[in-house]
This record gives structure tokens, sequence and C-alpha cells, in this order.
């Protein structure tokens, strides 16, 4: 468990601290720090590849049903949820699998894909043995990595959900961390707690609040309102089990997303969708 520190001296409400701080902080796409160079705009409607993700079997459809906040962060270059795809090998042989994808401007303009599968083993051997006890807890941690044919330092994490490594460069994240401490009155103390990988709990309100660093956030750190315990659970963003959209039906089993379309609903999702539509009915109503 990290420290507590109590905040005395200031009165800080949570929503407006992290407001702030969102606000002022780079969004870093540390996710993409490999691709980010290239991302010279937002990627429009027009310009997402759709016939390259449908020979992944992620079609048109799917896409568009997902959440509008998944859709505005692959928009912006961000990583994708683990979603499902398959694949059709030389003996035309069905291969299905599981992956995040992000999408890529090159160099001529043109929108690509690029695909984060999930791996059945982290690629760790470079690292020595505390170093990838820190990265299989969660935590991030600071190593030397070739970032654009350099060797640079930088904040390494690995991503639960798919086995892979994630990274960004040390001065990204650190300029984030000095608006925050600037917003939150830290010491160059607490501050090192941080940048070292851990948790750290103070009270803001009378109520425990956790600041860490996470690259699967696009500003590479997270506040959340909990203990280190809390923040450590919160790692993962919640689905709901239905996520209803135009064509089909998101459904969160066992930690899977799978896809399933309105032509194959289940009389559990139609009955599922038809309690939805009288529940938005109902405080559309009351409204």
């Amino acid at each position: 468990m990290s420290d507590i520190l109590v905040m005395t001296a200031f009165q800080y409400n949570f929503a407006d601290v992290w407001r702030v701080f969102a606000l002022k902080a780079k969004d870093c796409t540390v996710e993409n720090q490999q691709i980010q160079s290239n991302m010279k705009a937002r990627i429009e409607e027009q310009e997402v590849p759709y016939k390259t993700l449908a020979k992944y079997g992620l079609t048109r459809e799917m896409i568009e049903d997902l959440p509008m906040h998944v859709l505005e962060d692959i928009g912006q270059g961000r990583r994708s949820p683990v979603l499902p795809i398959q694949v059709e090998d030389e003996n035309e042989n069905i291969i299905k699998s599981r992956t995040r994808f992000a999408f890529v401007r090159m160099e001529d303009g043109k929108v690509d894909v690029m695909f984060n599968p999930v791996l059945s083993q982290a690629p760790l051997a470079q690292y020595d043995q505390e170093q990838q006890k820190q990265l299989l807890s969660g935590k991030a941690i600071l190593a030397d990595m070739m970032i654009d044919g350099k060797q640079s330092k930088a904040f390494v994490q690995l991503d639960a959900e798919t086995n892979q490594v994630m990274y960004a460069p040390t001065p990204v994240i650190g300029r984030n961390l000095q608006v925050l401490s600037g917003e939150m009155h830290l010491s160059s103390a607490e501050v090192k707690v941080i940048q070292h990988g851990e948790p750290l709990t103070f009270v803001m309100d009378e109520d425990p609040v956790t600041v860490g660093i996470d690259l699967n956030e696009s500003t590479g750190i997270r506040l959340c309102q909990g203990d280190d315990r809390k923040w450590q659970e919160q790692t993962k963003r919640e689905w709901d089990k239905y996520t209803f959209g135009c064509y089909g039906c998101w459904v969160m089993d066992d930690g899977n997303l799978d896809y399933v379309s309105e032509d194959d609903y289940t009389e559990e999702l139609w009955n599922e969708l038809s309690r939805k539509r009288e529940g938005h009915l109902a405080r559309v109503g009351h409204h």
C-alpha cells in the first residue's frame, strides 16, 4: 500500500482537478508512439480503411456499432479495444484470434491499419527479473528502448489484455507529470514515487485519491477515486454486457467482446433490446 498524503494546505475537488489536468496535459497517445509522428490529423470517416478491416473479419457495421468513445479514440490514432478477428490461410482454413488495431497515416497521406494481436506470452526477455516482475504486476518501469532508431529512456508497461509491450518517451510523460504536480502541489519526492511506477495515494475532500502512470490512458497518467488497490482494479475500462448499435450488438462475455448481427439475435438479445428501449422511453417521458 502506498503512503497516503493528507492535502491540508489547499481545498481540492477531484472532478475540477482532473478537468484542468486533462485540458493542460499533452495527449501523448502513448500506445501509438511508434506511429505518432505519422498522425498528421485525426482520421475522418471517409478515410477509414474498411476494406482492409473486412479482410480480417471486422465489417463496417461492426466498426460503426462500437461505442462513440471508442470511435473517437481510434479516430485520434489510439488503439481499439481487443476485438475478434478471423482470416483465411492458404489452405482456406478459418483462423480466429483477437487483436487491438490502430490507424496509421502513411507517408502518402493514406490511412492504413496496424494490428496489435493478443500474444500467448509477453516478450520480456530484454528486461531483468525485477523489471519483469514489475511489468507482470501491471506497473510501469523506466527502461532503455529503441525509438526512431535511437536508444532512449522510456516508460514501459505491459498491456494485460494482449501481452504486448507499450512504451512512451520519458519527456512526454514527464511534461504531464509537471502539469499534474503544479495542479496538486506535489513535492519532488512524491513525483519521483510516480516516476518509478508506484501509484501515489493522498486525501482530497476527505476521500482517498490515487494517481499513477498508466500507458493505456491518452495522457499516460490515470487518476482514480480510491486507494491504490482500487487504482489497480480500474486498469480495464468496463463494458456493459450488451452494447447495441444500428446493425447489431457487441456482447461482453467472460472478458471477451464478440459481435452479433441483428439477423442472429437470440430471444435473450431481443428481450434485452426491448428492455433498454422501454427504459429509454421512460426516461424521455420523465424529462
